[in-house]
């Protein structure tokens, strides 16, 4: 068997590419059945967050797919050219998947280092996978050591500590941009997790004046009356936005929500007051061409990296103490798997054996009921045996010696010669 672990993230492809080969919610209940589809892909989960699109695969090892032709099938998906996608993706197979797989989900290749939602997405994508049938016991395991190790991360390194969040990071980019955050009027553009999280960051910090606005008042309406704001529509953004000295979006729209002609008419009765647009989501809500305009400061995710090497600066022996408790629970698992090949192994074995000494014996009868005397059936029985039993491993020995392969030819000295 082999694990799969085949995409994209923050350090490999740019926002562009990012938000082509995203999965929305829709798509994934397609999207697993055709991946399942693929020859020798016995279990599959897809994780597709802001900064990231990943497959997880177990697939049979000789008759199961390639990393090309998994890397093919997600950009034909896509539609995205497979060169391209090539040079900015990455695959990992086996302990280097799996240990990928921890790195992930215990927040160690998050944007920003030990970044907390990662692990809920995780979780989340497992979820929804097994609930479509496609993961069996090989992922069932990898996924519950994953939430083990990362929980253990959280709890016994720095790691977890002061957690910040790409919702942080923007907040913290608006705080050095505007003096006084007091004096600021704050649109939050969705309603989701993530937008939750900044407004908690941001009433954290004394930001009195905020407005929500989703695609539905209910949600929008619970959100804003936690942190004492006000809720709208997305209808109501031409109204909302020539008010807003901050806009921070985070919506799950795979189109933009925020053009360029909207942020220009708000500037104009604004008065050319300043804009400050962070978006954080993936497909983006706001339109590039806004950074054209005067007066307004539009920044992706990509453009957080001054805080995030801060960040990094700070955790690095949190995260040096992480990857060995990772590269530990790597190995348990691998051990784990090495133990099913074995079983599988000694089955098969001892299942083929039965099966000629079966036949051998079925033989044997008829020819003591054909009147053959006792001594000669049993004789013949226990050459035919001998014979049967030592034919594959003479083969391979003869093979061995021809081709000098003196480690398979070790290998079966220590058998043949071990007396206990």
């Amino acid at each position: 068997m082999t694990i799969f672990a085949l995409g994209v993230n923050h350090k490999t492809a740019s926002v562009d590419l990012r938000e082509q080969i995203a999965f929305s919610a829709e798509q994934l209940h397609q999207a697993l059945p055709a991946l399942r589809a693929q020859t020798g892909v016995r279990e599959a989960v897809i994780v597709s967050t802001c900064n990231r699109t990943e497959i997880y695969c177990h697939a049979d090892l000789h008759n199961g797919p390639s990393a090309d032709l998994l890397l093919g099938w997600l950009a034909g998906y896509h539609g995205v050219n497979a060169t391209l996608l090539q040079e900015h993706s990455y695959c990992h197979t086996d302990a280097d998947a799996i240990d990928h797989l921890m790195r992930v989900a215990s927040g160690l290749d998050s944007l920003i280092l030990g970044e907390p939602q990662i692990l809920g997405q995780v979780k989340q994508a497992y979820q929804f996978a097994k609930n479509q049938a496609s993961v069996g016991g090989i992922l069932e395991r990898l996924f519950q050591q994953t939430f083990h190790i990362a929980k253990r991360v959280r709890s016994e390194t720095a790691v977890g500590e002061n957690a910040v969040s790409v919702a942080f990071a923007a907040v913290n980019l608006a705080r050095q941009i505007f003096a006084d955050l007091n004096e600021a009027s704050v649109l939050l553009v969705g309603a989701g997790d993530t937008a939750e999280l900044v407004a908690q960051h941001l009433t954290e910090i004394g930001v009195q004046r905020l407005a929500v606005a989703n695609r539905t008042l209910l949600r929008a309406e619970a959100m804003a009356s936690k942190f004492g704001g006000q809720a709208h529509t997305l209808g109501e953004l031409p109204e909302l936005l020539p008010q807003a000295d901050i806009v921070i979006s985070s919506t799950a729209s795979t189109l933009p929500i925020i053009g360029k002609g909207l942020i220009e008419s708000a500037l104009k009765q604004r008065r050319r007051k300043p804009m400050l647009l962070i978006d954080l989501a993936v497909p983006r809500d706001i339109e590039a061409q806004v950074n054209e305009l005067n007066d307004a400061y539009l920044y992706s995710v990509d453009d957080l990296q001054g805080i995030i090497q801060e960040n990094l600066r700070n955790r690095e022996e949190a995260a040096s103490q992480a990857h060995s408790m990772i590269a530990e629970q790597t190995e348990s698992f691998i051990n784990w798997l090495r133990t099913l090949d074995h079983v599988d192994i000694l089955r098969d074995f001892r299942q083929q054996t039965e099966q000629l000494a079966q036949e051998q014996l079925q033989r044997a009868r008829s020819q003591l009921t054909a009147g053959k005397s006792a001594e000669d059936v049993l004789g013949e029985l226990t050459q035919r045996l001998t014979n049967q039993f030592l034919h594959a491993p003479t083969r391979m020995m003869r093979d061995a010696g021809a081709k000098g392969d003196y480690q398979t030819l070790a290998i079966f000295q220590q058998i043949y010669n071990d007396n206990d």
